[in-house]
Order: C-alpha cells, then sequence, then structure tokens
C-alpha cells in the first residue's frame, strides 16, 4: 500500500482546509445566541470549500505537492502560442497548444483583425438576431460551408458552447444521443441539457454502435450519432464511411465534431471528409472550432439550410448570446483563406508528426492509438508520472502538460504533443531524445 493510500481523504486535504478552520466545522462560541428564524444548515451546504467537487480538485494537488511536483497548470506564456512559447523569460519548445498550421500570429491574420477593428470595433454589442449582421461574420459563415460543399452555416462565440446548445436544443427526452466513449466534454454536457436518453460505444467501435441500434432503435423518436474527427486526446481517427453506413440504415443523425481534423485531415486540410473522399451532405451536422487551425475563437455547425436556420432563430446559445466578435471572424476567414492557399503547410505538420511517432515507437515509448494526425500522447501510467515528467522536460526547456486523472483513468494518464507546422526537425529530434532519456 502506499503513502497515500494509507490515507483518508480527509487526512489529504486536511492541510488545505483545517488550517484556516474551514475543516474542522466551526461551531459557534458557547452561550452564543441562536437566531430563532435561522435555520440550521451543515457547513458542507453553505461553504464553497466544503463542496464536494473542490475537495476532489484538492486531492491530487496534495498528491503531488508531497512527491515535489509543482503545479504544471496556468503556466503564463509571454507571447504567441506556437512552435516555441516564453515562460519566465525562457524560451521552451511547445507542444501544448493549438496552432496547427501556424496561422496563430501569421501577419495577414494579424491585419485582417486589425483592418476588423477599425471598421467595427472590439464586439457586435449583442446578439446578432438583436444588433444585426456584420459583412464579415456572413463572409466567414459561408466560406465555411463552402468549404464542407453544404448548404449553410451559423458560427458561436464558443466552440463548447456550440456543441452544448446544438445538442441540448435540438434533442429530448423521447430521443436517443449515441457517441464514442472518448467524446469531449461538450458533447456530454449538451446531451445532458437535452434530457434525452445517452449511452457510449466502444472507442471507434463502428460494429458495437450498429449492434446497438438494431437493438434499441425502434425504442425512441430521433437519434443522434456524435464522433470526432480527430480524437484529442489520443489523436486517431474514426471509420467516417462505415459510420455514416450505420446512420442510414438505421436512420439516424450523424454528427461529426471536427474541432481538431479541420487543418489536419486531408491534402489541403479541409478535414475528415476529405481524407475519405465523402461529399459534405453525406454528413448531417458538421461541427467545429475557430481557436485551432483558424487561430481565432469560437464555433461552427455547417449543413443543410433548415438545420441553421432553426439554430439562428432558436437555439439559446446563439439567440441569447452575443455574436463573433468582428475581428476574430475576420482572422478566421483570413486563416481559412491561407489554409486552402498553402496545402504545404498541412503536409509539413503530417510529416514532423509522423517523425514523433516513429521515434516514439523505435524507442519502445507506448504511445497509445496515435495515428500521426497532429496529436501524440505519451502514456505515463500515473499521474504522479505524468506530472513529475511534464516537469523534468520543462525544466529541460520542452513544454508539454500532463493528461492526468479524472481527465483520463490514472492507468491512461499521459503528456500530450501537439504538433505544428512550425515546428523544425530539430526541434522534434531534441525532444525525442529527451523523452528517451527520461522515458525510454
Amino acid at each position: 500500500m502506499s503513502k497515500l493510500e494509507g490515507r483518508s481523504k480527509s487526512d489529504l486535504i486536511a492541510r488545505f482546509l483545517g488550517k484556516n478552520g474551514a475543516a474542522s466545522g466551526g461551531g459557534r462560541a458557547a452561550g452564543a445566541a441562536v437566531q430563532p428564524t435561522q435555520t440550521r444548515v451543515s457547513q458542507a451546504f453553505t461553504r464553497f470549500d466544503h463542496h464536494p467537487g473542490y475537495q476532489k480538485i484538492l486531492v491530487p494537488k496534495v498528491a503531488a505537492d508531497r512527491f515535489g511536483v509543482p503545479n504544471p497548470f496556468f503556466k503564463v506564456h509571454e507571447g504567441i502560442a506556437g512552435a516555441t512559447t516564453r515562460v519566465g523569460g525562457r524560451e521552451l519548445i511547445n507542444f501544448a497548444n493549438y496552432n496547427y498550421l501556424g496561422l496563430n500570429g501569421h501577419p495577414s491574420v494579424n491585419q485582417a483583425a486589425s483592418d476588423a477593428i477599425l471598421r467595427y470595433g472590439t464586439t457586435p454589442s449583442a446578439s446578432r438576431l438583436v444588433a444585426g449582421e456584420r459583412p464579415v461574420q456572413q463572409e466567414l459563415e459561408q466560406a465555411l460551408a463552402a468549404l464542407y460543399e453544404v448548404e449553410d452555416c451559423v458560427v458561436f462565440v464558443s466552440g463548447h458552447a456550440t456543441n452544448v446548445t446544438t445538442i441540448g436544443y435540438l434533442f429530448g427526452p423521447k430521443d436517443l444521443i449515441l457517441h464514442d466513449s472518448l467524446i469531449h466534454n461538450s458533447v456530454l454536457e449538451g446531451a445532458r441539457l437535452s434530457g434525452a436518453t445517452r449511452r457510449s460505444f466502444p472507442h471507434n467501435d463502428a460494429a458495437a454502435l450498429d449492434a446497438i441500434l438494431a437493438e434499441v432503435r425502434p425504442r425512441f423518436e430521433r437519434v443522434l450519432i456524435v464522433i470526432e474527427g480527430l480524437y484529442s486526446m489520443d489523436g486517431d481517427i474514426p471509420d467516417l464511411p462505415a459510420f455514416i453506413d450505420i446512420k442510414r440504415r438505421h436512420a439516424a443523425f450523424l454528427m461529426v465534431d471536427e474541432a481538431h481534423s479541420l487543418g489536419v485531415l486531408g491534402q489541403s486540410g479541409r478535414g475528415l471528409r476529405e481524407h475519405f473522399g465523402v461529399a459534405g451532405k453525406d454528413v448531417d451536422i458538421w461541427m467545429g472550432t475557430l481557436s485551432k487551425t483558424l487561430a481565432s475563437c469560437g464555433g461552427y455547425i455547417a449543413g443543410e439550410r433548415a438545420l441553421v436556420e432553426h439554430l439562428k432563430y432558436a437555439a439559446p446559445g446563439f439567440v441569447y448570446s452575443v455574436g463573433i466578435s468582428p475581428p476574430l471572424a475576420a482572422a478566421s476567414l483570413e486563416a481559412l483563406r491561407i489554409m486552402l492557399a498553402e496545402p504545404q503547410r498541412v503536409h509539413q505538420l503530417r510529416a514532423r508528426t509522423g517523425q514523433f511517432l516513429q521515434r516514439m515507437q523505435e524507442y519502445g515509448i507506448n504511445t497509445g492509438y496515435a495515428q500521426g494526425y497532429a496529436v501524440v500522447p505519451v502514456i505515463t501510467g500515473s499521474s504522479i508520472k505524468a506530472g513529475k515528467l511534464s516537469e523534468q522536460m520543462f525544466q529541460a526547456g520542452v513544454n508539454a502538460q500532463p493528461i492526468i486523472y479524472p481527465a483520463v483513468e490514472e492507468k491512461a494518464a499521459r503528456l500530450r504533443f501537439f504538433f505544428s507546422a512550425m515546428h523544425s526537425e530539430e526541434q522534434i529530434t531534441t525532444t525525442c531524445e529527451l523523452l528517451r532519456k527520461l522515458v525510454g
């Protein structure tokens, strides 16, 4: 039994809650008067430091402290998030951001945002339903719809909120939502909001999904299947044609979250559909984000016009939310144009990721499901090991963030490497040799 296993949860958090009396119960002083109208309620329900969610967060903090692992989160970066970064005045090789094609900070993208600020200011100030449209917002939506070869597109101010409000609004208690077991939190939150029955299927297992639908499809009205174009924890992709076939045979909707696959998959970065050579209309709901390849912030839904108009006029996350800021829309629009005009960026990204993955495999380092598409995990098998490895690499000049329990199972704790077309061969080699020294 480890030292940590031998201690209770309350023991572990005592130093955080007990020093100031927060865990002691804080009883009233002897003889103190009690107001007759005051309800007696346990402090567990009246203090945020007693909230079970907060106490759960404290447990790994205490564990890390006991093992001498500094907090790896919320480091302050002093410049552009790219292939390198600066923290505390030190320049590091950076694998902890989504600047896949190196378009964050690109001069043309910056100029487009700057021009939009001069013309429109920094905010649309209200919902687009209330405050009206700006041409750049419409141009971005039209460009994204053209990218997928579908009828229309709507842009939201947050990628997470895009999934939550779209799924939460379109589906209800008589419906079924089926999703990959490794699906993003935003999909789970949207499903919870909808009130629909939710069920997961094993990761990338189309046959298992088919079997579930064969058994339960008649019990529900609408059925939604949700998969990701590129799984950001593991770096693998689904068999899109197989899922399209299943959704057709079982009369279901198929939604693909392209947050991490746009700009990464396909010869020109058009994503999962280009990778497999399928028509955009073969998928009912295309979802993506603007914060990764497209160097901005927000999310989008692309598909048939009825879907998009429905969301624009009725989805709470669009109707009751401010519209996307014009400079953000302009930045994404310009980034999209550059992506399509310079496909060599996509090829470079794939080459750098492939170089890293091949070296890791040669060194016998566990990279999980990774297939060489922009994301590669290095599985450590424990949260403490992941935290220690991240700190060792940081001290050696490489920034790679740990993913620990409960974000993943304890045995699946890892460092996660995100690649950029701007990474050099030398930077990849340096990082691989460091990992070989520390892990191999």
